[in-house]
């Protein structure tokens, strides 16, 4: 993708911190674009060291309000503004799953391989997530999944690789059952994205501390039982 292009000097240590959020961020909106301007407003949630967050900001035009329970406020604005964004992207550093959103508050919510963390339980998006969408908005979603026909086996198949984070990771079944459904919900859509080689390659390719970690399991576990899912809810 060449609007890639220009944050290839962000794919470092410094900045990723799994797969490559940017290519993941670029398959969701080729899929499904936002058409946004400076007049809206995105939530995104799990943002990290808001390499995603510049990303989203940039390709959209919207304002961000980009929260993270692990990097600091301090230390992403720091970032923002280094980036010339800090006029376009708001940092909070909270809780999500303990954050009551106002309602119909935004016109689209992006999360990139953190919404597993907090979300992976009945009635969560229904109640915390769809009521701060405004009506025609969308929720675009990546988290890291098994493939469908090992679900249930997450002990067998990647316990040794994620250790006590194995119960995190589901199919796309799964996880359309744990979205649910609502008389404001337009549609659901979800998938497995097509960038996983490329995003876990550029991942590899930072050489951060914990690579080696995943380079060890990834054509035995990785690549074999897992999948990068993809998850889009339009509200009605």
């Amino acid at each position: 993708m060449k609007k890639l292009e220009k944050y290839k000097q962000y794919f470092t240590k410094e900045y990723m911190m799994g797969p490559n959020c940017v290519r993941i961020a670029a398959e969701l909106l080729s899929k499904y674009p936002l058409n946004l301007n400076g007049h809206n407003t995105v939530l995104e949630i799990g943002c990290g060291t808001g390499l995603s967050s510049l990303y989203f900001a940039t390709e959209t035009n919207a304002i961000l309000h980009a929260y993270d329970l692990w990097i600091s406020e301090e230390d992403n604005m720091k970032r923002f503004r280094q980036w010339n964004m800090d006029k376009r992207i708001v940092s909070f550093c909270k809780d999500v799953s303990k954050v009551q959103f106002e309602k119909e508050k935004y016109d689209a919510v992006v999360s990139i391989d953190a919404y597993h963390y907090f979300a992976g339980k009945e009635g969560f998006f229904i109640e915390r997530i769809l009521p701060a969408i405004k009506s025609g908005g969308i929720t675009l979603i990546c988290v890291p999944g098994i493939k469908e026909e090992y679900e249930g086996k997450q002990k067998e198949t990647i316990q040794e690789w994620v250790k006590e984070e194995a119960y995190m990771f589901h199919s796309c079944s799964w996880w359309r059952n744990i979205i649910g459904d609502h008389p404001d919900i337009g549609f659901v859509n979800i998938w497995e994205l097509e960038c996983f080689d490329e995003s876990w390659k550029e991942w590899f390719d930072t050489k951060h501390p914990v690579v080696d970690g995943d380079i060890k399991y990834y054509e035995s576990t990785i690549k074999k039982y897992t999948n990068l899912i993809g998850i889009v809810v339009k509200k009605k």
